[in-house]
């Protein structure tokens, strides 16, 4: 069996209060961004998945471009697609930009934390 790719979706988010630069929420918003602007049709009307559990067969496998990767919170990530079969793979990327510091958001620093993400939705095919 070989997946075929359907969509490659592009992301960005960002985390400016509150992070002590876990990358964490910035890879979430991320993730959502790329999602939030498709309507995957081609999914029932092409491949056939009509069905909730048809959806199984939908591999989304999210890549994340963060500047501290190993504070992602992977499985948190993950929760941000709704279906199919899901990995992640999170690498050294993103962007650190300077913002400001309010305490009153329990900011830890005055530092703005960007994530990327892409994220492939692939089929099954037999």
């Amino acid at each position: 069996m070989n997946d075929q790719r359907f969509i490659v979706q592009l992301g960005s988010g960002t985390d400016q209060h509150g992070h002590t630069n876990n990358c964490t929420n910035a890879a979430i918003k991320a993730v959502k961004d790329a999602i939030s602007n498709n309507c995957l049709t081609g999914l029932i009307e092409i491949c056939g998945l009509k069905e909730p559990k048809d959806l199984s067969k939908m591999k989304v496998s999210v890549k994340i471009g963060a500047p501290y990767p190993e504070t992602i919170n992977e499985k948190k990530v993950l929760n941000a697609i709704p279906f199919g079969e899901k990995t992640i793979e999170v690498v050294k990327g993103g962007l650190v930009a300077q913002g400001i510091m309010i305490k009153e958001l329990d900011d830890t620093s005055d530092m703005i934390i960007v994530c990327n993400a892409a994220v492939t939705v692939s089929i099954k095919s037999s």
